[in-house]
């Protein structure tokens, strides 16, 4: 802070900082506010002058000093307390970046503080080799495909993989004729043994005195439903695997059924609208917070519309697979069996998060739930259900059912933070 005042006003005085730390609250470590030049910021939304930019060439958001109007409604949509209005300057103040130079950053003797761009972390990621052969057959805008390339080429070649049946192996994973679609060695288990089977292989690998990483790309229906009782068991024993499931509320790649993850009110084949049944009877199954009361080393949500928090996740996951057993769940909608288009794939996730739908969030075992993005003032869940054909037909009454599930879910959720 004393370096930002001294950057930006030529003084020590604490007040001209545009980085503030916080105390944090119930107890919990100080928390940073600060301008995270949002892809989709909130703050220019709200900006009636227009004074607030995103710079195209940059990524930083601009402020203009002429056109500002001091009404103070940027303070109110940035969630992160990254402006506000600074008193001895009389108008607002944030982060600027330094030209990508940051002071604060250079300050820090711990290393706390870091400059990281979304297109510096996705330029490392491309520069790591793609371990998924080209040319997989999965659908047009397919989400799962992008999770298993940028997850596989994060965690690295010396893994051996696990996709039982769904999608995964469906579009080409496990290869046709002979031939694999994986550059790392892959294996096609039953939906009931994938958590056991790389269990033992892990267990083979350890004597064998190889550090290899044990992992699974695994649909929800696979996981959750038939799959279960092996996923629970080698939670309970904390084997050392990498368990990662991407769920797309469905038996997508044999029909599009519903799974215990398919959210109440969804068209399905197997939960069809007509003049008896309006979609899916009962609610979804929340399976990341099942396997959070396992107690696991490490569980997290994730989404690919905040693909950096992903890769954070995945991070710790990893690291977190050679003490003990570590879980990711990914919310991947489906253009095909969620009946939206395939361009809106990317735009259908960032909303979920958005309506607290899917929040991110992570605990670590032993710790407190932390959420990852901010579920205060959510959109209404309605923004989220618009964008797919599978809730199309959704009444008054199911809406309303679906808005009170998110609700005590976020207070669920909450409480397991200590935020209750």
């Amino acid at each position: 802070m004393t370096a930002c005042s001294q950057i930006k006003s030529g003084t020590d005085d604490l007040l001209y900082s545009r980085i503030k730390i916080i105390a944090g609250m119930n107890g919990s470590l100080p928390e940073l506010a600060l301008c995270r030049q949002c892809g989709d910021p909130e703050c220019t939304k709200s900006c009636p002058s227009t004074a607030l930019t995103k710079n195209e060439q940059t990524g930083v958001i601009d402020w203009d000093k002429s056109l500002c109007i001091d009404c103070l409604l940027c303070t109110v949509g940035c969630t992160y307390g990254g402006i506000t209005y600074n008193m001895t300057l009389n108008h607002v103040a944030k982060c600027d970046m330094c030209d990508g130079d940051p002071a604060c950053v250079k300050a820090c003797p711990s290393g706390a503080l870091s400059y990281v761009t979304s297109a510096g972390i996705f330029n490392d990621q491309h520069d790591r080799e793609d371990l998924f052969v080209p040319g997989l057959s999965a659908c047009q805008g397919c989400n799962s495909e992008m999770i298993m390339r940028h997850s596989l080429r994060k965690v690295g070649p010396d893994t051996v993989l696990a996709t039982p049946p769904g999608c995964i192996p469906g579009m080409g994973s496990v290869g046709f004729n002979g031939t694999t679609g994986t550059k790392v060695p892959v294996f096609h288990p039953l939906l009931t043994n994938t958590a056991s089977m790389l269990a033992g292989l892990k267990k083979q690998y350890n004597r064998m005195g190889r550090n290899v990483t044990a992992m699974a790309l695994a649909g929800d229906g696979g996981a959750g439903d038939v799959g279960f009782q092996s996923l629970s068991g080698a939670a309970e024993r904390n084997d050392q695997i990498l368990f990662i499931v991407v769920d797309n509320e469905g038996y997508m790649n044999t029909g599009m059924q519903a799974s215990g993850s398919t959210s109440y009110g969804s068209w399905t084949t197997t939960t069809p609208v007509g003049s008896e049944m309006k979609g899916k009877r009962t609610n979804q199954k929340n399976l990341a917070m099942i396997m959070m009361n396992h107690n696991c080393e490490y569980v997290a949500t994730a989404s690919t519309a905040f693909v950096e928090d992903y890769y954070e996740k995945l991070d710790k996951a990893l690291a977190a697979s050679e003490r003990g057993f570590a879980y990711l769940h990914i919310y991947s909608p489906c253009p095909t069996g969620w009946r939206f288009p395939s361009s809106q794939t990317i735009e259908v996730c960032r909303k979920g998060v958005e309506t607290n739908f899917a929040p991110l969030w992570e605990y670590e075992r032993g710790g407190e739930l932390r959420f990852t993005h901010s579920i205060d003032d959510p959109l209404p869940v309605e923004a989220y259900l618009n964008l797919s054909g599978k809730y199309r037909h959704v009444s008054e009454e199911q809406l309303q059912h679906i808005q009170e599930q998110v609700n005590e879910r976020v207070k669920t959720l909450k409480r397991f933070a200590g935020l209750n």
